[in-house]
């Protein structure tokens, strides 16, 4: 019951998702959504061979949200989920830009 929740909640809170659009705003305001509602957080991020930054954002109870901010400071949530789940064994070093 509590996933069903949560999807509503997403869908509510970013309803240009449920119609396969992404929604986009200011990154910072973005962020602040995703901390306040969800208890996300930014855990990897990367550059896009376009210019753009992809952003894996997660919270403790698995909830998950992929970003991607334009170099204008706009970021989009383009999916979101639930049951995330770290797959980096312990100890390995991550990758160096």
């Amino acid at each position: 019951m509590l996933r069903v929740a949560l999807a509503v909640a997403a869908l509510a809170a970013f309803p240009a998702l449920a119609q396969e659009a992404p929604t986009c705003v200011k990154r910072s305001d973005l962020l602040d959504h995703l901390a306040a509602n969800y208890d996300e957080s930014p855990i990897a991020m990367g550059l896009t061979t376009s210019g753009k930054v992809l952003e894996i954002v997660v919270s403790e109870g698995g909830s998950w949200t992929i970003i991607v901010t334009t170099p204008s400071g706009i970021s989009c949530g383009i999916a979101s989920g639930e049951s995330w789940k770290d797959m980096s064994p312990e100890g390995e070093e991550e990758p160096k830009a």
